[in-house]
């Protein structure tokens, strides 16, 4: 049994401690374990509760009224909710606990509902990258074992896959070619995958080297393709001058490509970009610069 702190469930939830505190001390909802030495903790079952209490409040519930059912009428009410969701925010609780329950059975109903309800490309950037951004959060403090991270991350990374395999059953020589690829100990490639299968479906070839590439296989690569472009995604934590350094040394060393960057550290740091240099900030804008890509020369 995994074992919580409040800040914990804080980080996991995004619900405040404080608030966790007042649905304790006013309503009775879950209240916390305490070990020998009198240190309150959680564990994975209060979690879901909380959780599922997250959900019916975020959805018009009152705390009171929530109060006066069983855990077993919070769970059944929850699964109404899933079953047709209305707002993005019950998935994305709905993928924690699947996280946290290693339930994949649970995951492919989620996905696929989600994938009926609004379709793939605005499953994957509304629902699925808002995740992943929690999730990296939650991996980085180390409120969330990495089996877990693994096993969500792995589910989705199967499905966006498929995808991409039923887009290159039409593929035709002599496409344009883009390069997408992560930076050298770059390893979160969800993002990535997501746009290559925007690109084929736009009609580019895409040349997917995958994660932490060195800069030398870059250009031996370019030097066989003859590529149009670079896609690159930038995850992991880095500081905004490294960022914009590396950024510098890609144009140097391309001096004739255009590059495509999205991913958490873009949106962050806002980094000066050099000329030819392009933001992807969703789908839509990313199918906008490949159009304006088609028609350089």
């Amino acid at each position: 049994m995994a074992i919580y702190s409040i800040k914990d469930i804080e980080k996991l939830t995004s619900i405040k401690a404080h608030t966790i505190r007042i649905w304790e001390r006013r309503y009775g909802l879950v209240i916390p374990k305490r070990t020998d030495t009198n240190i309150r903790y959680y564990s994975d079952d209060d979690l879901k509760d909380i959780l599922n209490i997250s959900i019916l409040n975020q959805n018009g519930w009152k705390i009171s009224k929530i109060a006066k059912l069983s855990v077993e009428d919070v769970r059944a009410e929850v699964s109404n909710l899933i079953e047709s969701p209305k707002e993005y925010s019950n998935i994305i609780d709905k993928m924690i606990l699947t996280m946290i329950e290693i339930d994949e059975n649970a995951f492919f109903k989620t996905f696929y509902d989600s994938w009926q309800e609004y379709g793939f490309e605005k499953m994957i950037e509304s629902i699925f990258f808002p995740f992943l951004e929690r999730l990296g959060i939650l991996w980085q403090t180390g409120t969330i074992k990495p089996a877990q991270e693994r096993f969500i991350s792995n589910m989705l990374r199967q499905k966006i896959i498929v995808a991409i395999d039923n887009e290159m059953a039409d593929d035709k020589p002599d496409k344009d070619k883009i390069i997408f690829f992560l930076p050298e100990n770059e390893m979160h490639e969800l993002s990535l995958l997501f746009y290559s299968f925007i690109a084929r479906e736009k009609g580019y070839e895409v040349i997917y080297l995958g994660t932490s590439i060195p800069i030398k296989d870059l250009i031996e690569v370019q030097r066989v393709t003859n590529a149009k472009a670079m896609f690159s995604a930038h995850i992991n934590a880095i500081e905004k001058k490294s960022l914009e350094d590396m950024f510098v040394y890609f144009r140097e060393t391309f001096p004739n490509l255009y590059f495509y960057v999205t991913g958490l550290q873009i949106k962050e740091l806002n980094p000066t970009l050099p000329p030819n240099f392009f933001v992807v900030s969703n789908s839509n804008a990313f199918k906008e610069e490949l159009l304006k890509l088609s028609e350089y020369n």
